[in-house]
């Protein structure tokens, strides 16, 4: 059977929501000849491997096949799957990769067994460990490696494979190496540790756990497995406790004190060895330098912010001469810092840091809220790297090549281009799956906010000869956008309008794109910001198809925040909104994590709690509800789904709940995937009659 002969739910649960296949994780040579990325064989194959792209000859070969190293399924630690969860990895195989500075070795973890392969040769070694391997990584000189096992970190020699033991957790709850759960899940930072520029020490994080609150994920479908201890820092409740200590080679040990809650990430190029961290409320976040002789911190720059500071990844960076490359909100905008002065003005949003090439800086950044451009900083000036038109685009450069990928509106998929000082050579090949859908999507402002609004009708809908019943689609909440000018962000929202819908988009206050002052409209209340902008969305949009909205049956579905949201909708608005699917909802925020909740609405003893809790509305449900919930989660426990329903079913009050055993926040298992598309249809169709 071919790809195209099945249907949609199919091919979308199959190819992962359409990411198999596509090049990822790119590494150029600094002279600008070689690119390692990552990618799968396929559109269906879940395997990833690790190839490498000749610039000059704009040839690939293939470098390691997990199939030719191990035999069987795959067999990951815990650490490991719980790494994978965070990072919302869908694939397998050697799904991360590490490179000395000059790639020519990389090294990888399978199945918990650690390998090197030389680039030139391909020739694979796997190296003997004392335990399953969790993210290893290459010193820059390409003679160690490191890696952690059993919350140890140890370092391998590569030519006497000789193996050190640099420092041994002191009790079960200790991790050296690891980035903790709230680094993972709310920072953008999923390492531990980082080798100086001589490959002769590394910084390295020691995470106690101690401190967080103890809670067990159970598995009621199999009552004799017992439940999963998980520590998790609820907001209100004790973070883990972070320390840094410089580990030489010759077993020094240097302790690397900071006083802030939140080490939010560090770097050590050959100008300095960088901390940046955050306060607990997140109104200030600071750059120190560190002398790693004596772990004694320089305060190189504080940003302060009344609502909290956005982190940005990529930063701090140097130029060549030591420069300063730096993010910070200045008159109203996300800027580029180089040095004291930005080098953006304030209405290009910036989003990330991507590469620093010797003077040059690679960055995105959006201008329009529903595109992502790619712009080079140097020599005191920006300038537009990435195509002229409309879309959503990345990159990574390094001595002269540029690989930039992007989606469009118009073209399918995601498209990796190869340029070599400015002139294009090449293309990587993506190997996804075709969705086969034809995209109706109208990408509007809406409303009296002009909310970004993407509209998507039928294929088969001629505009203007009926009306539709009404699907909300949003995520709507901070750190996150749903309308953007990709063509990827709508598959699911175009298959829902073939169904028979009008399927409507909206990013309201808290989205990124348009500001920090449009973001900070949620600070203090997560609901009443959001869906007054959804609902104002939603008004907007029927003015401009008044031919084809039918505001007399509105449903709305969401996950994670957008099941929030959905939930919310449906309890405190059923004169706009008629029916809702909440997947993985957020209904009591005090059981969501610290940084992301505090971030937001404060401590809970400040009393920003109440208005964004869904319990208390519990007895005004009117209009159908759907729970969905997988009982796996350890992200947005299966709590807070039960909560809800037990106050829904004291109020007398009729829902629905599916809950989804052995099943994360991911959903990631085919069957379960595909299904979940279709019994939301059902509902939906029943719902809105």
């Amino acid at each position: 059977m071919t790809g195209m002969s099945e249907s949609f739910p199919r091919l979308h649960a199959r190819s992962r929501r359409f990411t198999l296949g596509v090049p990822r994780g790119f590494t150029i040579s600094p002279d600008g000849a070689r690119i390692v990325f990552l990618r799968t064989k396929g559109g269906f194959d879940p395997i990833t491997c690790l190839w490498e792209f000749d610039v000059a000859s704009g040839t690939e070969r293939l470098i390691a096949d997990p199939r030719a190293l191990a035999t069987g399924e795959e067999d990951l630690p815990p650490e490991e799957r719980a790494r994978r969860e965070r990072s919302r990895e869908q694939a397998g195989g050697i799904v991360a990769y590490s490179t000395d500075s000059k790639v020519t070795t990389a090294a990888f973890a399978l199945s918990g067994g650690l390998y090197v392969v030389d680039l030139k040769t391909r020739d694979i070694r796997r190296l003997t460990t004392p335990g399953p391997v969790i993210d290893p990584r290459i010193s820059p000189t390409g003679v160690h490696v490191g890696y952690v096992t059993g919350g140890a970190f140890h370092i391998q020699d590569l030519e006497d494979g000789v193996d050190h033991v640099l420092a041994r957790p002191e009790s079960p709850e200790v991790t050296y190496g690891l980035a903790e759960f709230i680094a993972a899940e709310e920072m953008n930072r999923m390492r531990g540790y980082w080798w100086s520029p001589s490959g002769e020490a590394v910084l390295v994080e020691r995470a106690d756990d101690s401190p967080v609150e103890k809670w067990y994920i159970a598995d009621p479908a199999n009552p004799a497995r017992p439940a999963i201890e998980q520590r998790y820092p609820a907001a209100g409740t004790a973070n883990a406790r972070v320390e840094l200590f410089v580990l030489t080679l010759a077993g020094a040990r240097v302790p690397v004190p900071f006083d802030d809650e939140y080490l939010v990430t560090a770097s050590w190029d050959s100008h300095a060895l960088s901390l940046v961290t955050l306060t607990r409320d997140q109104r200030t976040m600071r750059l120190f330098s560190v002398d790693p002789e004596t772990g004694a911190s320089t305060l190189v720059r504080e940003n302060t912010d009344p609502a909290w500071i956005d982190i940005v990844v990529g930063v701090p960076g140097h130029l060549s001469d030591g420069t300063l490359v730096w993010a910070a909100d200045i008159d109203g905008g996300h800027r580029l810092v180089i040095g004291d002065e930005p080098v953006t003005p304030p209405t290009l949003q910036v989003r990330e840091i991507l590469d620093v090439d010797g003077d040059s800086v690679l960055f995105r950044a959006s201008g329009e809220p529903t595109e992502i451009a790619l712009w080079a900083y140097r020599d005191g000036r920006i300038t537009l790297v990435s195509p002229s038109e409309s879309g959503v685009y990345s990159g990574h450069t390094a001595g002269g090549t540029l690989v930039v990928t992007g989606q469009t509106l118009g073209d399918e998929g995601t498209a990796v281009r190869v340029l070599h000082h400015g002139k294009t050579v090449g293309h990587i090949a993506s190997h996804a799956e075709r969705h086969g859908l034809d995209l109706r999507v109208s990408v509007v402002r809406a409303g009296k906010r002009d909310l970004a609004t993407a509209v998507l009708l039928p294929s088969g809908h001629v505009p203007g000869s009926a009306k539709l019943p009404v699907l909300m689609d949003p995520y709507g909440g901070p750190g996150a956008q749903r309308v953007l000018a990709a063509s990827g962000a709508y598959l699911t929202s175009q298959w829902f309008a073939d169904q028979g819908f009008a399927v409507v988009v909206a990013d309201g206050r808290g989205t990124p794109g348009r500001g920090p002052e449009f973001e900070r409209g949620v600070l203090h209340d997560l609901a009443t910001p959001v869906l007054e902008d959804q609902v104002d969305a939603l008004l907007g949009a029927a003015a401009q198809f008044p031919d084809d909205l039918d505001l007399s049956r509105v449903g709305i579905r969401g996950w994670s925040f957008g099941g929030f949201l959905a939930a919310l909708a449906v309890l405190r608005r059923p004169d706009v909104f008629h029916a809702a699917i909440a997947g993985a909802p957020v209904t009591e925020w005090r059981l969501y994590d610290t940084c992301y909740t505090e971030r937001y609405l404060g401590h809970p003893d400040e009393g920003h709690y109440e208005s964004p809790s869904l319990l208390a509305d519990a007895g005004r449900l009117e209009r159908p509800l759907m729970l969905i919930h997988g009982l796996a989660d350890d992200n947005v426990v299966s709590a807070h789904t039960l909560r809800l329903s037990s106050a829904l079913l004291a109020a007398g009050r009729p829902h629905t709940v599916l809950p989804l055993s052995g099943v994360t926040h991911m959903t990631p298992q085919e069957v379960v995937a595909e299904n979940l598309l279709l019994l939301q249809v059902d509902f939906l169709r029943k719902a809105l009659a």
